[in-house]
């Protein structure tokens, strides 16, 4: 960990405990609450396209072809997932307990991560899907179902992405608009430290 990013958190870690002004904390409150609400409106977004998908394919399945038949398997499977992941994500973005400044922005700092990591993992995915529909070109008894498993891995892949990326943009844009603007207001110099309180 470099000098600076160590002194900001110990910077972040002091002023965490250090700040009680109403006005502070009604802010943080409301900078958490928002950071939530994003999340809660994403993981909507995440299990409506689930329940839609699964939905689509179930009625599919009822008049299946080998091709048909397995896309909307790997379809209905892959969202069935989907939906528990949004669920749980629901449900972890429902509340949250007072945090600190710190802690604000470590929460920010990890969700943009984990968006991040999401996102290479679903340019994984979709090379996954076309290494499958390669695949199929090879194994002719088998062509229908890695071609049916490919695309439908390629089509979710494609949808995943492009959430996760839109979810970062809007945390790095809520961060950027609410949380730097804040912490910019914070002077370390060789003199000390000092806060810049605008009223």
């Amino acid at each position: 960990m470099t000098f600076k990013k160590l002194l900001l958190l110990s910077l972040l870690l002091v002023l965490s405990f250090g700040i009680s002004a109403q006005d502070s904390s009604n802010w943080l409150a409301e900078f958490n609450q928002d950071r939530l609400s994003l999340n809660r409106q994403g993981m909507l977004v995440l299990g409506s396209w689930s329940i839609a998908n699964m939905t689509w394919s179930a009625f599919n399945l009822k008049h299946p072809n080998g091709l048909n038949k397995a896309y909307h398997q790997m379809n209905l499977g892959w969202n069935a997932v989907n939906l528990i992941i949004a669920g749980f994500g629901y449900y972890q973005s429902q509340s949250i307990e007072s945090l600190s400044l710190l802690d604000s922005w470590q929460e920010q700092e990890s969700i943009k991560r984990i968006l991040a990591v999401n996102a290479a993992l679903d340019i994984a995915y979709m090379a996954g899907g076309f290494y499958l529909r390669e695949r199929a070109k090879n194994e002719a008894d088998k062509y229908n179902r890695w071609e049916g498993f490919g695309r439908a891995i390629i089509v979710n892949g494609a949808f995943l992405l492009s959430f996760d990326l839109i979810m970062y943009w809007l945390h790095a844009s809520h961060g950027s608009a609410d949380l730097i603007p804040y912490l910019q207001n914070i002077n370390v110099n060789a003199e000390g430290v000092g806060i810049r309180l605008n009223f």
